[in-house]
């Protein structure tokens, strides 16, 4: 047979009412805390520290003023062939007029000196044009400057001069340069040109002449 416990060694037959005793003042502790007066009386101050106020002003933004257009280049000047005969003459604008001679008595006209030649007309078309051989003939005569081909400077230089009656080159100019440098070249070359006069109605006289002088670099 199975021993049983004596009644006073039993605990768990008061167990119930110990669990029910700890719950009530359990509560009980719970209900004062809930109700007690914990303020001290003293009100609490907070001491809070101005702050720095910031001024912010707008900045107004710049705009970056845009560059000019750079103004067009000029044209390139086109020579354009004239007919037209240059005459040159020769006008004395510096006599005076006497208010006091009458109009009627005027002699004629004072004669040219005898060795005063009169200037001849210069050409521009001819029945049969000057013979200078060419651009061919010209570029053969024609020096390239060192100092340019170290640059690498080349172009096309036009040359404007008059071939008299005797076959020379007078009156050279540029009418249309690259740089001075082979604008003096083409003039050089040009001044060494052989030609053969033109001849109007089988008379030999003074032509206008252009011809272009080419600087290139190979």
């Amino acid at each position: 047979m199975a021993l049983r416990k004596k009644e006073g060694a039993d605990l768990r037959e008061q167990y119930p009412l110990y669990v029910e005793i700890g719950l009530v003042l359990s509560l009980a502790l719970l209900i004062v805390a809930f109700r007690a007066d914990l303020s001290t009386g003293e009100g609490m101050q907070v001491n809070m520290q101005q702050q720095e106020t910031v001024d912010m002003k707008q900045i107004q933004q710049t705009k970056q003023k845009k560059k000019p257009p750079p103004p067009p280049k000029p044209p390139v000047p086109q020579e354009v062939p004239n007919n037209e005969v240059i005459e040159q003459k020769d006008r004395d604008f510096d006599a005076s007029l006497d208010m006091d001679q009458s109009l009627g008595t005027q002699g004629p006209p004072p004669s040219k000196n005898e060795g005063e030649k009169e200037e001849k007309e210069v050409f521009v078309v001819v029945e049969q044009q000057p013979k200078c051989g060419g651009v061919k003939a010209l570029q053969k005569k024609v020096e390239y400057p060192e100092f340019a081909k170290k640059a690498g400077i080349e172009g096309r230089v036009f040359v404007q001069f008059i071939v008299n009656e005797q076959g020379k080159v007078t009156s050279p100019k540029v009418t249309r340069g690259v740089h001075k440098l082979l604008n003096k070249a083409a003039l050089n070359a040009v001044r060494k040109l052989d030609c053969k006069p033109g001849k109007q109605r089988g008379e030999a006289v003074k032509v206008q002449m252009s011809l272009p002088v080419t600087f290139r670099l190979r």
